[in-house]
């Protein structure tokens, strides 16, 4: 009961922040858009329930700075595609619009990046232990049995048919194209599909002849999108059919979670998922198509080198240094000891490297967490992070916010500050707090008057933020009050 009530509440501040971004990317309050997206780390291309993104809403509203910082931080506004297109007829200003068309998207060192989706675009792109080759009149296109399997059932079944022990598979049917044949195999590694009009007919035809019919209605609902709006708005023009998952929608994750259900012990698994995978009629002891064996605490766990070389930089470094050393099963499956580590947080660590997820308990969030930060996983690091936020208490709220600075969690350390701004009045004779006041004065090496105390600084930022309506004022104060006593309590200056 007491977790799904914090995860209730956590979808609440979720949504309230999603909220807040839009409303201030209508309002131009870039210091809160930045906050949101930097701090709060809301999603920078969210839709709101008029299918609207909230760099429509700065466009529309004339907020050039807002605009600039949503571009350069992940926001998308692509020519000829229908977002792109409805923020450029939208735009307030001719600057704006100018801002819009001279924009070059690509990712930038501080752009926001979807890093699932960037690994398996890489997957596909750069041809990481590809297993089967596909050529289509001349062009060749590599690929990786195991998520065709596990994302089509038509591919499932070529597989264990007519391409069975082939690792070269020629068509030569006239009616699937190239290009068309590239589009589609990229919506099944990454669940979206951007696509030239002049070519979505042959889409369509080879998503009908792989039994796609998820992708058919979405494409035909993004072409009734653009039939529906070309007219209304002279002289726009849309070349680029998209098609991308909702925010809460993740088909590519779903399907790979069967994968990585797989490769844990019978005994461990899910009971729902049993050896039952995807398009297989038979029940399976290991996955299809593993080429590594990882020993944690005598149990055997049959995995993929893909997800784990191309997702953390240790794991690349542990089969480059010692591949050599290993031992074989006998299928002739490497088999690395891992001593770091127990069974149980290595299973998080592969259902996160497969599927982008994690399920955490109170229990081994923060064994998690020390792993994730060895294995070099920033994105499972967030995800523990969110989970320990969800149960901040009076009485954990200090050690939590030293864990934070210790991982560098910056998110984690503000939902912190947050939680404690909200009882100042309680905790300014608290042992725990004054200790951290103390350490924070003291770091500033010859430390003078104007000197600012990070975790004072960041309470006043969260009382004044916090400030809605007028009645509200003498609260605030009252708490600011709290903190100036304290300080001169301490004969420190801040």
């Amino acid at each position: 009961m007491k977790n799904s009530i914090c995860k209730d509440v956590t979808k609440a501040k979720m949504a309230q922040d999603r909220r807040d971004f839009m409303e201030s990317c209508k309002t131009g309050d870039l210091h809160s858009v930045s906050y949101l997206l930097e701090v709060k780390e809301v999603e920078p291309n969210l839709k709101d329930e008029w299918n609207s993104t909230a760099l429509y809403y700065a466009c529309l509203c004339g907020h050039k700075n807002v605009v600039i910082y949503l571009l350069e931080n992940g926001a998308k506004c692509e020519a000829k595609t229908f977002d792109g297109e409805r923020c450029l007829y939208g735009a307030l200003t001719d600057e704006i619009r100018d801002i819009l068309k001279s924009y070059k998207a690509v990712v930038t060192g501080h752009a926001r990046r979807n890093f699932y989706l960037d690994f398996m675009k890489r997957l596909l792109e750069a041809s990481c232990y590809s297993d089967i080759t596909f050529v289509i009149h001349n062009e060749t296109f590599a690929a990786h049995r195991c998520i065709l399997q596990s994302r089509n059932e038509y591919f499932a079944e070529m597989l264990e048919t007519r391409w069975k022990n082939k690792s070269t598979v020629h068509i030569k049917s006239s009616l699937v194209r190239p290009q068309a044949f590239k589009r589609v195999l990229e919506y099944v590694y990454t669940g979206t599909l951007q696509v030239h009009i002049n070519i979505v007919d042959d889409c369509l035809r080879f998503a009908k002849q792989c039994g796609m019919t998820s992708l058919i209605e979405k494409i035909n609902q993004r072409l009734k999108e653009i039939e529906d709006y070309v007219p209304s708005k002279p002289g726009t023009h849309i070349h680029i059919v998209s098609v991308e998952p909702s925010l809460d929608d993740t088909p590519v994750q779903d399907d790979l979670n069967q994968l990585a259900q797989m490769a844990f012990p019978v005994e461990k698994r899910d009971p729902l998922a049993q050896g039952v995978f995807p398009f297989c009629g038979g029940l399976l002891q290991v996955p299809p198509y593993t080429d590594v064996c990882f020993e944690v605490e005598q149990d055997k766990f049959f995995c993929h080198k893909m997800f784990f070389t191309e997702r953390s930089d240790y794991f690349k470094g542990l089969f480059a240094d010692h591949f050599n050393e290993v031992s074989l099963d006998q299928n002739s499956i490497p088999i690395i000891s891992l001593h770091e580590v127990t069974s149980d947080v290595f299973m998080q660590v592969i259902y996160y490297l497969y599927t982008d997820s994690v399920n955490l308990t109170e229990d081994l969030c923060y064994e998690i967490l020390v792993v994730a930060d060895l294995y070099l996983l920033p994105g499972l690091k967030r995800l523990c992070a969110n989970k320990i936020a969800s149960q901040l208490t009076e009485e954990s709220v200090f050690q939590v916010l030293r864990v934070s600075r210790m991982f560098s969690l910056v998110k984690l350390e503000d939902q912190c500050v947050e939680f404690i701004s909200r009882i100042v009045e309680r905790i300014t004779d608290n042992e725990e707090f004054i200790e951290l006041v103390k350490e924070d004065a003291a770091s500033v090496e010859n430390r003078e008057e104007v000197d600012s105390i990070t975790i004072i600084d960041d309470l006043r930022y969260h009382i004044a933020n916090n400030l809605k309506m007028y009645s509200e004022l003498q609260e605030a104060q009252e708490k600011l009050s709290y903190l100036d006593h304290l300080l001169q309590e301490l004969g420190i200056e801040g």
